[in-house]
């Protein structure tokens, strides 16, 4: 359905003259300016500015998770910039998206969340610890414990009777995708529990991430070889023998991030060698060195999810730059020669900044949305990941509190989706023609 709507703004392109963002990545006043324009564009999707708007959650088609990982790339953007203009709606958001556990599992989201869902929400959490990003009041759940009971819940889900493990994509059987097992899923946890390791100095999570990565690569989600790839998942009916060979740009940011972190943490050579083998693999996803999400992108045909992963690959690399350095130089070519591709891309819309998908064409390509501008300001703030400090840990600055056995033994309540049988749908006839009469002799009363 978008196409038609793109074809009119690619026309209205050609008519109109673009402007597109002025950037000097070696001078950080350009550099700032320009994220600002980006920033604020993605902050015009933001539902919690306006009145009957829900705090946290950004409007529709936008899902609950990709709330959550936008609120990431702001978080990254008070980071990496410098600027506090949106620091207050972080914490607000973060903190009102809690839920009553403290887990990322909300009662307005939790009948149709998915267990990469939660993950995300608790990615952005963890990047509020290794930034340091100001704690909430001491009666509001803490940025750590945050994220460890995201992790202790979702290992709490660890389904050892399929697949011999894993994470199955839903955490709820009445929602499609129940029966499948994707990558995102363990690797966010994977991730997750490779973050706190080196945060904590807390070898379990050591041992958490080796199992989450060992049945990855058991399963065949991971493959080996002159090009390390990841796959996107597979199904539980057949036992997860048939692998879905999808490649996503945020599955990849996911795993090598992870290895980097880990080879940090322990200074193990075989991390350094799968976060190298891994970026290698990376390279599918650049054309001509700039970012590209080779499974859609080329088509046309992302849909709202999938235009917004780039955003997750340049996050996850600046980590992964900042946590080995032997990646840096490749990593930082990319990230450079994106951000010029960016600048020049976004230059659509009334505002003559907004951005598009494809930053290989002539200007803006017409396409724009959240996900559009998240991956421009990730890819324009991480030109920044090895000016800025390492994320700290608690030995090195992090302030925020925690509680290893967060989460654990908390039951999560959800409200499955009423089911109606054919009795209950006759009775409701019944009622309804019985109101309906009702206000129908109410109406010929008042008239009489």
């Amino acid at each position: 359905m978008w196409r038609p709507l793109v074809l009119v703004l690619a026309l209205l392109r050609v008519l109109s003259p673009a402007k597109g963002l002025e950037l000097e990545l070696s001078d950080l006043s350009s550099l700032q300016h320009a994220t600002s324009l980006v920033a604020d564009g993605l902050m015009d999707y933001y539902e919690g500015f306006h009145l009957g708007g829900t705090i946290g959650m950004f409007t529709n088609p936008y899902y609950w998770w990709q709330s959550g990982a936008a609120f990431g790339s702001m978080l990254d953007y008070w980071w990496y910039m410098e600027n506090d203009t949106y620091h207050d709606a972080i914490m607000q958001a973060i903190v009102y998206q809690a839920g009553d556990n403290a887990d990322f599992m909300p009662l307005n989201q939790t009948t149709t969340e998915g267990n990469d869902d939660q993950g995300f929400w608790g990615i952005t959490a963890m990047a509020a610890v290794e930034r340091n990003f100001t704690n909430p009041p001491e009666d509001e759940p803490q940025w750590l414990y945050l994220v460890q009971a995201t992790v202790n819940t979702m290992w709490e889900r660890w389904d050892l009777e399929h697949c011999n493990g894993g994470l199955r994509w839903q955490i709820f059987q009445w929602n499609a995708g129940y029966n499948y097992k994707n990558t995102v899923s363990n690797a966010c946890l994977f991730q997750l529990s490779a973050r706190l390791a080196r945060y904590t100095a807390n070898d379990t999570y050591i041992t958490l991430a080796e199992e989450a990565f060992d049945w990855m690569y058991g399963a065949g989600f991971l493959t080996e070889g002159d090009w390390w790839f990841v796959y996107d998942g597979a199904f539980v009916d057949d036992n997860c023998t048939e692998i879905v060979m999808l490649q996503w740009t945020y599955n990849a940011g996911l795993m090598v991030s992870g290895c980097a972190y880990l080879a940090n943490y322990t200074g193990d050579e075989m991390w350094l060698d799968r976060t190298e083998n891994f970026l290698h693999g990376i390279q599918v996803f650049t054309n001509q060195s700039v970012f590209f999400e080779a499974a859609c992108q080329g088509s046309g045909n992302c849909n709202t999810d999938q235009r917004s992963f780039k955003a997750y690959l340049a996050r996850f690399l600046g980590l992964t730059a900042q946590m080995v350095p032997s990646t840096a130089e490749t990593i930082m070519n990319w990230m450079n020669t994106s951000a010029v591709a960016v600048a020049q891309s976004c230059s659509g819309g009334t505002d003559g900044h907004t951005c598009g998908m494809n930053w290989l064409a002539d200007g803006w390509d017409g396409f724009y949305g959240l996900g559009e501008q998240m991956s421009a300001l990730e890819t324009l703030q991480n030109t920044r990941a090895l000016v800025r400090p390492a994320p700290y840990t608690a030995q090195t600055g992090g302030s925020s509190q925690g509680d290893p056995a967060a989460g654990l033994g908390v039951k999560t309540e959800a409200v499955p989706p009423l089911k109606l049988t054919n009795a209950d749908v006759a009775g409701a006839a019944i009622i309804t023609a019985i109101i309906g009469l009702s206000v129908i002799a109410g109406a010929i009363w008042l008239l009489l």
